[in-house]
């Protein structure tokens, strides 16, 4: 297999707020179809920054206290060899699943 490549860092293009208001349902459909980050500056300070629509919802739960404590619970299991590969896992679920479906049909017979 393979070694997978490092995901290269995302393009982020800095853009002046009057250029972006007149720009501005090109640069949406950018930040769209492309995923492309667009931050959005006045006088030269950054004020805002434009990403797509399931990144931001993303970056949102990440901000939920429960979410971050439910990650740095996995972690440390992780860390401590409490986690196993996520393929015996499938693999068990599809035991137990095959296992149901002969049990249901042995009992309709």
């Amino acid at each position: 297999m393979a070694p997978k490549a490092k995901s290269a860092k995302p393009m982020v293009e800095r853009l002046p707020i009057t250029q972006a208001r007149i720009h501005l349902g090109s640069i949406v459909k950018r930040v769209h179809l492309n995923k492309e980050y667009f931050i959005l500056e006045k006088d030269g300070i950054p004020i805002a920054g434009l990403m797509d629509i399931d990144e931001f919802e993303d970056y949102l739960e990440l901000q939920d206290p429960k979410v971050r404590e439910h990650i740095r619970k996995s972690n440390e299991e992780y860390l401590a060899g409490k986690s196993r590969p996520a393929e015996e896992l499938l693999a068990e679920l599809r035991g137990e699943t095959a296992k149901r479906a002969k049990g249901t049909r042995r009992q309709k017979a």
